[in-house]
C-alpha cells in the first residue's frame, strides 16, 4: 500500500483546518473531518494494529463500525478511551493514539514471534492444553495477556451523561437513501419523525456512490431533505447509533458528541420503526487475505471521495459482484493503475475506462510481509500491487430486526440472509432488505409507507446487483482468514467440524468466530458457509447465532446517566423533616430514608435509653410515615393477595388487619408487615420501610404475570400519606384528646382493626397495630396535613408526659418484644418456619409464591437456624451484633448461628438479643458460647419475646 492524500476533493474534510495528532509516538497531520483511519491512510501508515492471538500485522479494512483491525487507545487532548475504532473516531488537535495488543508499537511488535508457532495453537488449544495438572496454575498468566487496550487508572469522569426519553410516530434508523425517503414520506403525511444515523453527516451511500434523485445530484437532494425535516420540527440525530430494540419496540440510541461531552442515551418509543440500516461488504477468501493493504472495496471508495485519500498506486480490485466496478473506475480516474479481477466469466458490466479487467479469475494468494506487495491468481498469474480492494458481496445489516425477534430467510440469488416475515411495527427498507438500485430502494420504501405521497425517483445511473457466491472451501491450501481480529482461519472452522462442534453456537464458542469487538460483522457469514460445506449442509441449515444488543459498544456512563451519589439512590425524606429538626432530631439514613435516630442531647446512648424507658411508662410519639402504603384494588384483589402472601389473606374481614410474610420464589422471607382490608375489593399492603420500592415492583410483576389490569390494579400511595404513631399505656388517652370523631372502645376498635375519623375537615385512618408490644395507634393523614396533626399530638401529650422517640429507641422496644426486622433478623436463607410460623406451610393447599420451595430437601432439616432470644447475666454488656454462637467439634470451632439484634433494655434493666441458632426452637434454656473478635461469652437460649410474653399490654 502506498496511500496518498490527493491535492483536491474530499467532501468530509476541511483543508483550511489542519489537525496535528500522534500515532504510536509518530507525529502526523490530518484535517478537520478526518477519521483517525483516513488520516493514517493519508500518511501511508499501513500497520495499525496486531491480531489478538498470533500478533499478525493488521491494516485498515473498512470505513465504519464493521472495522475489525484498527483498534486504538486514545488520550491527550481527548478523554482517555481504550479500544476505540479508528474508522469512527475523528482526529482532534493534540490527540494521542496508540495501537492495542502491540509492544512497543504495531510496526515493531516484540510478540510477533507467536505467529511462528501458530500450528501448535489452533482453535481451542487452551481447552486441551491447560487442563492438566490444574487450569488455575495457568489462569493468572493467561488472563494477564488476554484483552485489548489499557485502562487508565487515573481516569476522571467528564461528568454525567445525559439521558433523553422520547415518543414519536416514526423512528427511522439510517439516513441513507431509504431512510431519508421514509422520513420524507412520513413527515409529508403529518407524522412526527426521529431520523438517526451513525455517521456525522446524513446521506449513507449517497455520500460516496453516484446517484441522481428527482433530477438533482444526490448530495443536493440529501441536503434539501434534511433541511425540510429540520424546518418542520422533526428530530435529526447524526453520530447516533441505534444499538438495540427491546421489549415493546423500545429503541436505545447512543449519540456521540465531538465537543468532549459524554455520549447521550436516548430511549425512544415509536409507533413504527423503519430499519434502513444498509449492508456491510464482505471479504473474499484467499491465502494471506489479512495482510495490511487488503481492504474493503467500498471503504476504498469512501476514503477516496469523502477524504481525498487514494489508497494505492497499483491497485487490484477483486470482486464477485457488480458493486466493485464503480470503485475500480473511480480509483483509475484518480490516477491509480487498476486491475479488476472478477471471478465471474459472463454477465458482468463493462470494464470502466482505464481499468484492466481479468474475468473468470480468482485471487488465490496475497504476497507480502508487513504490507501487501502483490497477488497470485488461480491460474498462477502474478500481479504486483500495493493495495488489494476486495468485495465478496454484501450482508444486510439485520441485527436490529433480529433483536426484535425477526426471522431471516436465505436468498441464494443475493448470497445473503434477508428479513423474513414482518415484525409488528417494524419495516426493513433499502439495502437492509436486499435492494440494490436506487429505484428498488425507493419502490420498496414507498410500499412500506402506505398512504404517503409519491416517493422520490432515481433519475441517474442505476447500480446493478449481479453476484456469484465466493465462499471459503474445505481443504484449501494456505492460511485463509475468516475473523481478522480473533485470528480465526478456515482451518479452525474445519477443525471444529471434525471435532463435532457443528452447531453454530458451538462453532462460535469453540473458535471465537464472531466474538471479537466487531461481533463478526464481516466474518460470520463466511464461517457459516464454510461449516456448511464441511458438513454437507446449506447455509440456512447451519443457521445464524443469536443477535443481541448492543449493535456497537455503548459507554457504561451512558447507561448510568446522572445516577451517582444521591441521584443513584436518592435519599427519601419525611414530610415532617423540618419539624423534627426543629424539635432537636438527630438524623441518620435507614433503608434509604432520612429519619430521626433520636432527639436532643449530645449523649446519644443516654438519649436513646431515656426515650425507650419513657415510652414504656406513658406514651410515645413516633413518625412512621416511611411504612409502605401500597393499595391493591380490583375484583380479584383477594385472590391476588392470597397468592402473594404466605398467610391466607382473603378471609380477612373489611376493617381488619393481619400480619403476614411475603416469600421469594425460593421460599425465603422477602418482607413482613400488616395487610389492611378496607372493603371487599381493596387492600393496603403496609410493608417494611426499606422494601417499599421492591415490594411495589414485586406486586406489579406478579400482577402482570397472572392478572390483567381489569382484575387487579396496584397503586403506591406511600408518599401521599403520612403515618404518625402513638404507643404506650396512655396512647388511648392521647387519642381521645385529639377528638378524631371515631369510637376508641376496644369492642369497636380492637387490636388489628382500623377506623375512619376526621381531624377537623381532613379524613384520617386509624389502625390499631403495634410494633412495640404496647397498645398503639397508627394515624394516617394526607402528607400535606401531617404537621397540624403532629402539633395536636404534642399538645395533647404534654399532660401525659409524652416522649418523642427516634428509630433507635423503637428498635429497642421491638427487640424486647421479639419482633423482627427483615434483613436484620433474617438472612438470605431464612424460611418462615425458621421464624416459628409453620401453620400456612402445613395447612395451606392453595398456591402462593415460594410454596414449592418450602418442601425441598434443604427446607426440611431440623438443624436449620431458627429465631431465638439470647440472654446474658444482669449487669453484663449486650452481646455484639454479628457475634457467632459456636461449638467445638474435633478440636475445631464451628458456627451454630449468629446474633442478629442486641440492645440494652432500660425497662428490663438487662441486655436483650435475638439470634438465628441451629435447632434453636428446641434448645430453650441451653447455654452456649458466643464468640466475637476472639472473645468468648456465655448466653442462654430463650424464646424471642423478653417483655410481656402474655401480650397483656396490647390492651392495657
Amino acid at each position: 500500500m502506498t496511500a496518498t492524500r490527493l491535492s483536491s476533493g474530499g467532501s468530509a474534510i476541511d483543508r483550511s483546518r489542519p489537525v496535528s495528532f500522534s500515532f504510536d509516538g509518530r507525529k502526523l497531520q490530518g484535517f478537520e473531518g478526518d477519521t483517525l483511519a483516513s488520516a493514517l491512510l493519508a500518511s501511508d501508515v499501513a500497520v495499525v494494529g496486531r491480531s489478538f492471538k498470533y500478533h499478525r500485522p493488521r491494516g485498515i479494512w473498512g470505513a465504519g463500525v464493521e472495522e475489525p483491525n484498527a483498534l486504538v487507545d486514545i488520550s491527550g487532548s481527548v478523554a482517555t478511551t481504550p479500544n476505540t475504532r479508528g474508522t469512527t473516531e475523528f482526529v482532534r488537535e493534540g490527540m494521542i493514539a496508540r495501537s492495542v495488543n502491540a509492544s512497543p508499537n504495531a510496526a515493531a511488535d516484540r510478540n510477533a514471534f507467536i505467529d511462528r508457532f501458530s500450528r501448535f495453537i489452533p482453535a481451542a488449544f487452551y481447552y486441551k492444553t491447560f487442563m492438566w495438572p490444574d487450569w488455575h496454575l495457568f489462569e493468572p498468566r493467561i488472563r494477564a495477556v488476554a484483552g485489548l487496550g489499557e485502562v487508565d487508572t487515573g481516569w476522571q469522569s467528564p461528568g454525567p451523561a445525559d439521558q433523553i426519553n422520547r415518543h414519536c410516530d416514526l423512528l427511522v434508523v439510517g439516513a441513507g437513501p431509504a431512510g431519508l425517503a421514509a422520513a420524507k414520506l412520513a413527515a409529508g403525511a403529518g407524522q412526527s419523525v426521529i431520523l438517526v444515523d451513525d455517521q456525522r453527516e446524513p446521506g449513507g451511500s449517497l455520500n460516496h456512490r453516484t446517484g441522481e434523485i428527482d433530477g438533482k445530484p444526490a448530495a443536493a437532494w440529501v441536503a434539501e431533505t434534511i433541511a425540510e425535516l429540520s424546518a418542520a420540527g422533526h428530530i435529526v440525530l447524526p453520530s447516533t447509533t441505534a444499538f438495540g430494540i427491546y421489549d415493546h419496540n423500545l429503541v436505545g440510541l447512543n449519540q456521540r458528541h465531538v465537543d468532549g461531552r459524554p455520549d447521550t442515551l436516548w430511549r425512544v418509543r415509536p409507533s413504527r420503526i423503519v430499519l434502513a440500516t444498509g449492508a456491510i461488504e464482505r471479504p473474499l477468501p484467499f491465502t494471506n487475505n489479512d495482510l495490511p493493504g487488503i481492504m474493503s472495496a467500498d471503504a476504498a471508495l469512501i476514503y477516496l471521495r469523502r477524504f481525498a485519500v487514494l489508497v494505492g498506486r497499483r491497485i487490484i480490485v477483486a470482486t464477485n459482484n457488480d458493486s466493485a466496478y464503480e470503485v475500480a473506475g473511480a480509483l483509475a480516474e484518480a490516477g491509480a493503475g487498476v486491475t479488476l479481477v472478477d471471478c465471474r466469466q459472463d454477465g458482468t458490466p463493462a470494464a470502466p475506462e482505464g481499468v484492466s479487467r481479468m474475468a473468470g479469475r480468482l485471487v488465490a494468494e496475497a504476497r507480502g510481509k508487513m504490507r501487501v506487495e502483490g497477488a497470485v491468481l488461480d491460474d498462477g498469474t502474478m500481479l504486483e500491487a500495493d493495495c488489494v480492494a476486495v468485495s465478496g458481496g454484501w450482508t444486510p445489516t439485520i441485527h436490529l430486526f433480529c433483536q426484535a425477534r425477526g426471522k431471516l430467510v436465505w436468498s441464494e440469488a443475493q448470497a445473503a440472509f434477508l428479513p423474513g416475515d414482518p415484525v409488528e411495527g417494524i419495516v426493513v427498507a433499502g439495502a437492509a432488505a436486499g435492494a440494490t438500485s436506487l429505484s428498488d430502494v425507493f419502490e420498496g420504501t414507498a410500499k412500506a409507507m402506505p398512504g404517503a405521497a409519491a416517493a422520490p425517483r432515481s433519475t441517474g445511473v442505476e447500480a446493478t446487483g449481479g453476484i456469484l457466491a465466493a465462499w471459503p472451501v474445505p481443504g484449501a491450501r494456505g492460511r485463509i482468514w475468516i475473523d481478522y481480529q480473533n485470528d480465526v482461519t478456515a482451518k479452525d472452522v474445519e477443525l471444529a467440524a471434525r471435532e463435532n462442534f457443528i452447531s453454530v453456537e458451538h462453532l462460535k464458542r469453540y473458535t471465537t468466530l464472531g466474538m471479537a469487538t466487531d461481533q463478526g460483522k464481516t466474518s460470520n457469514l463466511a464461517g457459516l458457509a464454510l461449516m456448511g460445506a464441511a458438513t454437507g449442509r446449506t447455509v440456512p441449515e447451519v443457521g445464524t447465532t443469536t443477535y443481541r444488543p448492543p449493535f456497537t459498544p455503548v459507554p457504561l456512563a451512558s447507561f448510568a446517566g446522572a445516577r451517582g451519589g444521591e441521584l443513584m439512590s436518592p435519599v427519601r425524606r419525611l414530610p415532617l423533616e423540618n419539624v423534627h429538626r426543629a424539635q432537636g432530631a438527630v438524623f441518620q439514613e435507614y433503608g434509604g430514608w432520612l429519619r430521626p435516630a433520636h432527639y436532643g442531647g449530645a449523649d446519644a446512648d443516654r438519649a436513646i435509653q431515656d426515650e425507650a424507658r419513657r415510652a414504656r411508662q406513658s406514651v410515645a410519639l413516633f413518625d412512621g410515615s416511611t411504612l409502605g402504603k401500597i393499595e391493591v384494588m380490583g375484583p380479584k384483589a383477594a385472590e391476588f393477595v392470597d397468592f402473594i402472601y404466605y398467610n391466607t389473606m382473603s378471609t380477612l374481614k373489611p376493617g381488619r388487619c393481619r400480619y403476614g410474610f411475603m416469600l421469594s420464589e425460593n421460599g425465603v422471607v422477602f418482607d413482613d408487615g400488616i395487610l389492611v382490608r378496607l372493603d371487599e375489593h381493596r387492600f393496603v399492603v403496609s410493608c417494611s420501610s426499606s422494601h417499599v420500592a421492591a415490594v411495589h415492583a414485586r406486586l406489579e410483576e406478579w400482577r402482570q404475570d397472572r392478572f390483567g389490569r381489569d382484575a387487579v390494579c396496584i397503586h403506591n400511595a406511600t408518599s401521599e400519606m403520612a403515618t404518625l404513631t402513638v404507643s404506650g399505656p396512655n396512647s388511648k388517652k392521647l387519642l381521645v384528646a385529639l377528638d378524631l370523631g371515631l369510637s376508641l372502645d376496644d369492642t369497636d376498635l380492637p387490636h388489628m382493626a382500623i377506623g375512619e375519623g376526621m381531624l377537623e375537615t381532613d379524613p384520617v385512618r386509624v389502625a390499631r397495630v403495634s410494633f412495640t408490644g404496647d397498645r398503639s395507634y397508627e394515624v394516617s393523614i394526607r402528607a400535606d396535613r401531617a404537621e397540624r396533626l403532629w402539633a395536636r399530638m404534642h399538645e395533647a401529650g404534654k399532660a401525659l408526659d409524652a416522649v418523642t422517640i427516634g428509630l433507635e429507641a423503637l428498635m429497642i422496644l421491638r427487640a424486647e418484644k421479639g419482633y423482627i426486622v427483615i434483613g436484620k433478623d433474617t438472612d438470605g436463607t431464612t424460611l418462615p418456619h425458621d421464624l416459628g410460623v409453620d401453620g400456612p406451610r402445613a395447612k395451606r393447599k392453595s398456591e402462593y409464591v415460594g410454596r414449592r420451595s418450602l418442601f425441598t430437601e434443604v427446607a426440611r432439616p431440623d438443624s436449620r437456624q431458627q429465631l431465638v432470644g439470647l440472654a446474658v447475666a444482669r449487669g453484663e454488656e449486650p452481646l455484639a451484633t454479628g457475634a457467632h454462637g459456636i461449638s467445638r467439634e474435633g478440636g475445631k470451632l464451628r458456627s451454630q448461628g449468629f446474633v442478629t439484634s442486641s440492645y440494652h433494655s432500660p425497662t428490663l434493666a438487662r441486655p436483650v438479643a435475638l439470634g438465628l441458632i441451629e435447632r434453636g426452637a428446641a434448645r430453650h434454656g441451653e447455654t452456649i458460647d458466643i464468640q466475637h473478635l476472639g472473645m468468648v461469652r456465655r448466653a442462654t437460649i430463650t424464646g424471642p419475646c423478653a417483655f410481656d410474653p402474655s401480650g397483656e399490654r396490647l390492651n392495657a
